[in-house]
C-alpha cells in the first residue's frame, strides 16, 4: 500500500495514532472519497474536479478513506491508506487548539495526493466496477462508525457501473423494472449500507453515449438505488 509522503514534517508534535473526533474541537465528519479510475478518467475535467471539489469537503472531515474504481475494485491492489485527520487524545491530551488545527493543516495537504494516484490504477479487467468501490470505502467507514457523527462519500466518476450483476448500458429503467433491479442488488447483498449517509457524485454521466432519453432515467436509478441503501442525500452533479 502506498504511503503518506509527508508525514516528517510534524514529527516535533508526534503524529501517532489515529482518531475520528478532534481534540480541543467538536467532531467533523467520517468521509470517504471515490475516485474513477476507468474511462472517466481520461477528460481533464474529470482531474480538474478532484482539485477543485476535494479540498473543500474534506476540510469538514476528522478521517478520510479512499476507494478506486477498477475493473475489479473490492479486489484491486490499487490503495491508499486512509488519513486520520483529527488529532487523537495521545498526540494532543491537552486539548490544545493550536495543536489540533496545526495537525489538522498538515494531514489535509495529505488527501488530495492520494485521491489523485487512485486516477491511474491498473485496469484489472475490463470495465467499472462502481458498486465494489462503494462496498469498499464503506467497509472503511463502518469500522470508524460512531453515534452522531456525520458520514460522507464524495464520488469522482460517471457511474457507469458494467460489471458483475449490473451493467447499467443495458439495463431495463422502467420504473418496475428499475424497482426489481435494485431489490436484487440489494437482496444479493451488492448494495453498501449508506444508512445515514449523504453523497455526492461528481461527472455523473460525463460520457452520455448515444441515447439522452436514457440520462434522466439512469439519474432516477442511481437515485433510488442509494437512497433504497440508506442516503440521507443524493447530489448527482
Amino acid at each position: 500500500m502506498r504511503r503518506g509522503r509527508w508525514v516528517a514534517g510534524l514529527v516535533t508534535v508526534g503524529l501517532v495514532g489515529a482518531g475520528v473526533a478532534g481534540c480541543g474541537t467538536e467532531a467533523r465528519a467520517v468521509c470517504g472519497v471515490i475516485v474513477d479510475s476507468t474511462s472517466y478518467a481520461d477528460p481533464a475535467a474529470s482531474r480538474t474536479d478532484v482539485t477543485s471539489k476535494l479540498p473543500a469537503f474534506v476540510d469538514g472531515c476528522d478521517w478520510v478513506g479512499f476507494a478506486a474504481v477498477t475493473g475489479s475494485s473490492e479486489s484491486s491492489t490499487c490503495r491508499e491508506d486512509p488519513v486520520a485527520v483529527a488529532a487523537s487524545a495521545r498526540e494532543n491530551p491537552n486539548d490544545n487548539p493550536v495543536v489540533e488545527e496545526r495537525i489538522r493543516k498538515h494531514r489535509l495537504t495529505q488527501v488530495l495526493p492520494r485521491a489523485a494516484e487512485l486516477f491511474d490504477c491498473p485496469a484489472e479487467g475490463e470495465g467499472s466496477d462502481v458498486l465494489g468501490s462503494f462496498r469498499y470505502v464503506v467497509k472503511q467507514m463502518g469500522a470508524r462508525r460512531q453515534p452522531d457523527v456525520t458520514h460522507r462519500i464524495i464520488v469522482f466518476s460517471d457511474l457507469i457501473n458494467n460489471r458483475g450483476d449490473l451493467n447499467v448500458n443495458k439495463l431495463d429503467l422502467g420504473d418496475a423494472a428499475r424497482k426489481q433491479k435494485i431489490k436484487e442488488l440489494r437482496d444479493a447483498r451488492l448494495l453498501p449500507d449508506l444508512t445515514g449517509y449523504e453523497v455526492a457524485v461528481h461527472g455523473f454521466l460525463r460520457k452520455k453515449g448515444s441515447d439522452p432519453d436514457r440520462f434522466p432515467l439512469l439519474e432516477s436509478f442511481w437515485r433510488e438505488a442509494l437512497e433504497s441503501a440508506g442516503a440521507v442525500s443524493v447530489d448527482l452533479l
